[in-house]
């Protein structure tokens, strides 16, 4: 995994890394192996638990599972 793609990840949203997660293609590489780890074990469920759990209720929401805004 490059620092690139590390950077990447790192500085989006926990809302805007929910909505790429929950819209993926089954299979994406971005939650593939050393990726797949680095973007839900660090970086997505780190932003989630770092958030009140009403805000974590509210970024769920703002995703819905209607069609996707920017995977």
């Amino acid at each position: 995994m490059t620092d690139a793609e590390k950077a990447e990840i790192d500085g989006q949203s926990y809302e805007q890394l929910l909505h790429r997660w929950r819209f993926a293609p089954l299979g994406a590489e971005l939650f593939q192996g050393e990726k797949g780890d680095y973007y839900y074990s660090k970086v997505m469920f780190a932003k989630r638990d770092a958030l009140p759990h009403k805000d974590q209720v509210a970024a769920s929401k703002i995703v819905g599972w209607g069609s996707p805004l920017f995977c």
